[in-house]
């Protein structure tokens, strides 16, 4: 079948086919020159019949040329939404990508400045230890500086005292020695005996020479008491020479006897008990005020030693007594416990003797009671029966009833009370327009324009769910 072409075209009408005139016939060339033939005459054509118009087919051609310009606006659309939406994409994942890079250069940063603070939180310390370390270098330093001055100057001291101390007792000496000879002599004096001048030098002498050797056994760390006593004995003699001539010889005079006396007895002793002194350091005795300071130092030790053992027995005996009182206490309350078990649960308690009588044990225990009530009742908690249980799952049964029941649910309720919706014919024809059921040819622009917030809507949501994207 033959459908005619319409009279239009692109809304315009089809212009109106040119006459055949005789018959059509091809060109012929001789050489250079062309040569035309002439046609063959033709009757006359009959009168031009114009064809019939079919609106259907016209309605048809303009529909699929409405629809392809539509497809073709569609796709020009699409794709400037499709370019759009990637020109947004990428510009909103640069943000995105920016705004990482910034937080991780924030992050980098806070990091450097907490590894700065960090660092200089740790130099500080450092010179902080250093500092003290020095500190308690230089105080030692002194310390010791102090003690070795304080030595030197006790040893200044010591050899300063002790050498006014060894002048002072030979100075004594000299000058008993001085004063005891001539009393001697005037004793001693006699024109016809002149030998006996020398008696004050061997009595004099003999004192001075037993101290040189208590001297001498005092460096040598030998024993100078006989030394000292004969020192003694020959001080004692010439003291009561000394006594003797003045008592009874008057050009004496008794005065000057007992000078003499005193004078012999005081070097010799002042010049002992320098040597003595002497003696007692070399051979590291300890003076009677380091004696009394140790007696002194070990009384207080003694006293802490008893203090501390007085303490202990103290504490032993409170602990002893509390001990004795927690069990006392523990005795009573498992004596409370045994009684109340055996009334209140005879069968369980029958179970736990016997298990206490098996294992060994003195008291039915928790463990043990817990044994018995689970071998008896089947339940692994104490206290808790079959009956007990029951009433427990029933009660949370309930309850569970009763919190999961909807409440204030208005719009259930009235949903309830509401006739059920009539069920629609499918072969009812679509009632949105009055076409017979065919969805409307959409065409472009018979939409109105989307608001420009609402563009600006859609581009913030796309963002979003670009970033999410993107974080995830």
């Amino acid at each position: 079948m033959t459908t005619a072409a319409p009279p239009q075209v692109n809304g315009r009408p089809r212009p109106a086919a040119l006459p055949v005139v005789g018959d059509w016939r091809p060109i012929q060339t001789t050489g250079n020159a062309t040569v035309w033939e002439k046609p063959t005459p033709q009757p006359e054509p009959a009168a031009e019949q114009v064809p019939a118009v079919d609106h259907v087919a016209l309605a048809e051609a303009e529909a699929i040329r409405q629809r392809a310009a539509a497809d073709a606006e569609a796709a020009r659309i699409k794709a400037e939404a499709e370019a759009a939406a990637e020109i947004k994409a990428s510009e909103i994942k640069a943000e995105a990508d920016a705004e990482r890079q910034r937080i991780a250069n924030e992050r980098a940063a806070m990091k450097l400045e907490t590894d700065k603070a960090a660092h200089a939180k740790r130099l500080a310390t450092l010179a902080e230890e250093k500092a003290a370390s020095e500190a308690r270098a230089a105080k030692t330093r002194k310390d010791e500086a102090d003690e070795t001055k304080r030595d030197a100057d006790r040893a200044d001291e010591q050899k300063r005292t002790e050498n006014l101390w060894k002048w002072g007792a030979r100075s004594i000496y000299a000058v008993g020695l001085v004063i005891a000879a001539p009393v001697q002599l005037l004793h001693f004096w006699d024109p016809a005996r002149k030998f006996l001048l020398a008696a004050p030098i061997l009595l004099e002498g003999l004192a001075l020479v037993l101290a040189l050797g208590a001297a001498w056994a005092v460096a040598n760390r030998r024993d100078a008491a006989p030394y000292r006593v004969g020192i003694m004995i020959s001080a004692a003699i010439a003291a009561a020479i000394n006594m003797h001539g003045g008592l009874t010889k008057p050009e004496i005079g008794f005065n000057a006897g007992l000078i003499g006396a005193i004078a012999s007895l005081g070097g010799p002793v002042v010049l002992m008990a320098y040597e003595h002194g002497k003696a007692q350091k070399a051979d590291g005795i300890p003076s009677r005020r380091e004696r009394r300071a140790a007696r002194k130092a070990a009384k207080a030790a003694s006293d802490a030693r008893e203090k501390a053992q007085r303490d202990k027995r103290d504490a032993e005996h409170a602990a002893s007594a509390a001990k004795a009182i927690a069990e006392a206490r523990a005795k009573a309350e498992q004596e409370r416990r045994d009684v109340d078990r055996k009334a209140s649960h005879p069968d369980v308690w029958a179970v736990a003797d016997a298990m206490r009588s098996a294992r060994g044990a003195e008291h039915v225990t928790e463990q043990i009671w817990a044994d018995a009530w689970y071998r008896v009742t089947g339940s692994k908690h104490v206290g808790i029966t079959a009956d007990i249980e029951a009433q427990t799952r029933a009660a949370q049964a309930r309850m569970k009833a009763a919190t999961e029941c909807p409440s204030d649910d208005g719009a259930s309720q009235v949903g309830s009370q509401k006739p059920a919706r009539p069920k629609k014919d499918p072969n009812t024809p679509d009632g949105r327009r009055f076409n017979g059921g065919i969805p409307p040819l959409r065409t472009p622009g018979d939409t109105a324009p989307y608001h420009p917030v609402t563009k600006t809507l859609a581009a913030e949501t796309a963002r979003q769910s670009a970033a999410s994207s993107d974080a995830i």
